[in-house]
């Protein structure tokens, strides 16, 4: 497991991982195992990624599901009532299902539609039905699993289980809500949630734990599963399984997707345990790039990563607004070398649409560009995953460059943090020693700057 990683970016991760993998696994769910691997069996980087849309409900490329959309509902109450209000939460949810999304599951529709209230809707659900331990309520629970992860084991557990509640009334379903919530808590922490899984499944009710310490165990795999993994006890052993075997967040995800079934849900809670661990960093930018969505009976306002960060910090307590960056008159783009540009923030806003932008830096609103990257990258040495970060960065320009188009790097500024990817591109494609590299471009964008002396050390390390 990574360590040293902030836990503001493991927040982030969390939250946008979640939703990352949601959007990742729609176009493939109910599909048979190892599809995703079929479609895609190397990275996809160019303007045309893994996050490909299509399925049943013909989604954009990048576009998350109900999964996502009931858990911004979950995280928007959490924020604006300063803590857990079931009647709150029940509402958004019954706005949300009034309006029609196209994929509510059965057991969320029948509760949220029967008008029964919200104390009392899923347990009487579940007394007529016996059956109501889908993963309807864990696909949506990582924003409390960060909230109430501050208050300890107690509260976070106690939170998942009234949350879950409120759908889905078997207990069981509940209690796969709370060892959720402590293997976010201990990965938030900076521990290793698969060392937390013996003592996470002894918080569960004695009537419920056998089960679960049987589909959480080291050698469990997804072909023992007695259920599909539409239903709680599948989906998340399977997303722990995932996390076992997967060597990094990329690879977590194509595991739980190539297995088929409800891809989006498995992937989702996949995603949000991998994005704890691994933090915003981890995740690939060609992916935290594309992810977004509305939510049915909220308005028009389309969801995209900056927004996702922005609500991540919320829920762990930030009351800083949205960014909002300053208006300069801007550096012109300018060609470094053979296909790769450079400028600053608003020079890049301004650029022609012809251009694959790299970010580097918080932008406030997206451009207009189809194709924009977003590199979780500060200028300052508090960067543990620089390396990864721009070896990612790296890997995404050159398959950009062989789709043929052309690239400009840009930060706030337009010169350290684009300095040093300009610098490292050249490393790479030419071969220029990081002496030589730094020459070059100072020559042909004089706005480079040297002063952080970790991008400096990193250089270095580009081979």
């Amino acid at each position: 497991m990574p360590a040293l990683v902030p836990r503001s970016h493991r927040v982030a991760g969390a939250l946008i991982g979640s939703a990352v993998g949601d959007a990742l696994g729609a176009p493939f769910e109910f599909g048979p195992p190892g599809r995703f691997t079929g479609r895609f069996p190397a990275d996809a980087r160019g303007a045309r990624t893994e996050m490909c849309g299509g399925g049943s409900l013909g989604r954009e490329p990048g576009e998350f599901t109900d999964d996502t959309q009931m858990a911004l509902l979950v995280a928007q109450s959490l924020i604006e009532c300063g803590g857990l209000d079931e009647a709150d939460v029940f509402a958004r949810f019954r706005t949300w299902a009034s309006a029609g999304p196209p994929d509510i599951g059965n057991q969320t529709r029948a509760v949220l539609g029967s008008g029964r209230p919200w104390d009392v809707a899923a347990a009487e659900h579940f007394a007529r039905n016996g059956h109501a331990a889908g993963n309807g309520s864990l696909m949506r629970t990582t924003p409390a699993a960060i909230r109430f992860s501050r208050e300890g084991q107690a509260a976070t557990t106690e939170a998942a289980r009234r949350l879950s509640a409120l759908t889905h009334g078997d207990p069981a379903a509940g209690e796969g809500c709370a060892v959720f919530h402590e293997l976010v808590r201990i990965a938030l922490d900076g521990g290793d949630p698969l060392d937390a899984v013996p003592a996470a499944v002894d918080l569960v009710r004695p009537e419920h734990r056998d089960r679960w310490a049987a589909v959480l165990a080291p050698g469990w795999t997804p072909a023992q599963a007695t259920e599909s993994n539409g239903a709680v006890w599948p989906t998340l052993g399977q997303a722990v399984w995932a996390l076992r075997h997967g060597r990094d967040f990329a690879e977590v995800l194509r595991l739980v997707i190539d297995l088929g079934g409800d891809t989006d849900t498995v992937a989702a809670v996949a995603g949000g345990l991998a994005g704890a661990v691994y933090g915003i960093a981890g995740i690939p930018i060609r992916w935290t790039s594309a992810v977004h969505g509305r939510i049915p009976g909220s308005g028009d306002r389309v969801w995209w990563l900056a927004d996702l960060h922005h609500l991540a910090a919320a829920l762990d307590g930030s009351a800083e607004p949205p960014y909002e960056p300053v208006e300069l008159e801007g550096l012109e783009a300018r060609e470094v070398t053979d296909g790769v540009w450079a400028a600053d923030l608003a020079g890049a806003r301004r650029s022609s649409t012809e251009f694959a932008v790299v970010s580097l830096c918080r932008t406030g609103a997206r451009f207009p560009h189809d194709v924009q990257r977003f590199a979780y990258l500060t200028d300052d040495d508090a960067n543990p995953e620089l390396d990864a970060v721009l070896a990612d960065v790296l890997d995404d320009i050159a398959a950009l460059r062989a789709d043929g188009r052309p690239v400009l790097v840009h930060c706030f500024a337009g010169q350290s943090r684009t300095g040093l990817v300009l610098r490292a591109w050249l490393r790479r494609t030419r071969g220029m020693s990081a002496a030589e590299a730094t020459a070059y471009v100072r020559e042909r964008w004089p706005h480079l700057n040297e002063w952080n002396a970790s991008f400096t050390a990193a250089l270095e390390r580009v081979r």
